[in-house]
């Protein structure tokens, strides 16, 4: 049906964005997460240096020491084994939230719990995070100061009237500033934020986010340090095919994220057969951390030093290959075995570890260039974020340049993900919990429909001057009417009054009311609900659902009079056709035959 013209009402009503003033006070609730996000990222990163300098070192500093350069004895092998003791305790007498990664856990307090967060969360996670990534526990802070930061953010929100819509929000936005204040990457925690835990592309969602990461990168300089993290400049003169390069390095990190993806989750498999508490497992994994930390301590701790070295270049073939195959054991064994700790960084160190051992057969570009490109791919295509991880790179490096090369590689990967996997490495936990998340950004077609293009004819209608002895016998010769379905009632003048079923009629003449009573007396006060042909079929279904009533008169705007019916059914068929456009393919175009000439 020919799509209905846009009254100057409707136009009125029609918005590209359903922000409204709260956004305000959500933007002020950023200014508060962000400086809220900063110094959690600031007191985790210390107390994790604290705890690696007593446990290693037995010095009391806050320093940041290096764990890759230290001489490890023997003994060293108790360290992450008294850590994960302490985690699992934590775990079972504290709050279980402690274990993970961080970021599922972010999501299923929005799924399930509305956005809301324990107020012990904010105090044994980065406690837990700081214990188990001392001791040598082959982790990174992002982690764990996403889940501290929207912990904290959480326990904000809480304190305001808020909906559950815009707790997610305030909640999201402390995630991110903790993610600014130890990356420094402001613009692609905001696409962290959006890509993996609000799944919108909303004013309310995103101006939010953006205040809170603007306040923690300008706390940042102040209380961490400066930024870009690990500077590079650097950019090959690459030959014509090298972007081929870059889409082959992107496919390597793919099929290594599906690989690292259903390797953690079998050994988190194989956790769970074991005869013992589920407090114990981190201790168990332990000493699989500390037998790696003798074979390379770089493989140990937060990794950021290794991580600059890799991007530098300054890692050699033989430490590198050492590097991704320790670092990928303790690793996953460590993080299965539910001890606290994050992603990002032990994914940045093997993607990088594997782009260091690539570029010795690529013919052009350094070790530092591959590296760089690798870890972005890798992570782009493990945690299914890949405008994530391609803006991750450059704000870490400064070096714009790289941008269409990390791109590339970026897709590559994204594509052999989403291909090979059903599930990235954060919603397979929440799968196995009995929880689902799509991951898809689509226009509802509710939203893009008007009332008039899906709206049926009316059919029969009754006069309102007819009595209900009339009707009833009228429509009781209909057996489709007796199934309650409605009908139209007109005045005189065809305007409608409003509609009747049969039940309706039927119950009215069962309880007592005179045969001589007319529809518009048993219509009389009343409510009635209509909708117009101008309207997006969202709108209209909204106020279906809030009537609770399945068939709908569509009128005129002005003049009232009937001009068709839309139905429960009338919706489902918009959203079958919509689903339609993604299944049906058309046939491809093919060159007429010939006109047969004369001679034929």
């Amino acid at each position: 049906m020919k799509s209905p013209p846009c009254t100057p009402e409707m136009r009125d009503r029609l918005r590209d964005f359903t922000a409204d003033r709260r956004l305000l006070l959500l933007a002020a609730l950023g200014l508060v997460t962000g400086t809220l996000g900063a110094v959690a990222a600031w007191a985790l990163l210390r107390l994790i240096a604290l705890i690696t300098n007593l446990a290693y070192f037995h010095v009391f500093s806050l320093s940041a020491p290096d764990l890759a350069n230290a001489q490890l004895g023997l003994g060293s092998i108790f360290i992450p084994v008294f850590g994960g003791i302490l985690v699992g305790f934590i775990a079972r007498y504290g709050s279980q939230k402690v274990r993970g990664h961080g970021i599922p856990e972010m999501l299923e307090a929005i799924l399930v719990q509305k956005s809301r967060i324990e107020p012990r969360v904010a105090f044994w996670k980065p406690l837990a995070s700081a214990i188990a990534i001392g001791t040598g526990g082959p982790f990174g802070a992002e982690g764990p100061i996403i889940m501290t930061g929207g912990a904290l953010a959480a326990l904000c929100a809480q304190l305001i009237r808020l909906s559950s819509a815009e707790r997610k929000t305030v909640l999201a936005a402390g995630a991110a500033a903790g993610m600014t204040g130890v990356f420094g990457t402001p613009v692609a925690a905001v696409l962290l934020a959006i890509e993996v835990m609000l799944f919108e592309w909303k004013p309310r969602s995103v101006v939010p986010v953006i205040v809170s990461v603007v306040a923690a990168i300008a706390w940042r300089p102040w209380l961490i340090g400066p930024w870009p993290l690990f500077r590079q400049m650097g950019m090959p003169v690459m030959p014509w095919w090298g972007l081929a390069a870059c889409a082959a390095v992107g496919l390597t990190a793919g099929l290594q994220s599906v690989l690292t993806t259903r390797a953690l989750y079998w050994v988190e498999e194989r956790y769970e057969k074991l005869p013992i508490h589920w407090m114990w497992w981190p201790a168990l994994g332990g000493i699989i951390v500390g037998i790696g930390g003798l074979i390379d301590p770089a493989a140990l701790g937060i990794g950021y030093d290794t991580i600059g070295a890799l991007i530098h270049g300054t890692v050699l073939w033989s430490a590198a290959l050492t590097l991704l195959v320790v670092k990928s054991i303790i690793w996953l064994v460590s993080l299965a075995s539910g001890t606290a700790g994050g992603t990002l960084a032990p994914l940045l160190l093997m993607g990088g570890a594997v782009g260091a051992l690539e570029a010795h057969i690529l013919p052009c570009g350094d070790g530092g260039f591959w590296a760089l490109i690798a870890m972005a791919a890798v992570l782009g295509g493990t945690l299914r974020c890949p405008l994530t991880a391609i803006l991750f790179a450059v704000e870490l490096t400064g070096n714009l340049r790289v941008m269409p090369a990390i791109a590339i590689a970026c897709g590559a990967s994204f594509a052999v993900s989403v291909l090979l996997l059903r599930r990235s490495i954060l919603t397979e936990r929440l799968a196995r919990r009995g929880r689902h998340l799509s991951c898809e950004y689509s226009v509802d077609s509710f939203s893009t429909t008007r009332v008039g293009e899906i709206m049926r004819k009316p059919g029969r209608t009754l006069p309102a001057c007819q009595s209900c002895a009339e009707a009833l016998a009228l429509l009781t010769r209909h057996a489709r009417f007796r199934h309650n379905r409605s009908v139209a009632v007109l005045d005189a003048d065809g305007g409608l009054i409003g509609m009747l079923s049969w039940a309706d009629i039927a119950h009215r003449s069962g309880t007592g009311v005179r045969c001589s009573t007319t529809l518009a007396q048993c219509l009389a006060g009343s409510n009635r609900c209509v909708g117009y042909p101008d309207e997006t079929v969202g709108q209209l279904a909204d106020r279906m659902l809030e009537a609770r009533i399945a068939r709908v008169p569509i009128v005129d705007r002005h003049t009232g009079a009937l001009l068709g019916i839309v139905t429960r059914g009338d919706l489902l068929r918009t959203r079958a056709q919509a689903n339609a456009l993604e299944r049906d393919y058309a046939a491809p175009l093919r060159t007429a035959d010939p006109a047969p000439s004369r001679a034929d």
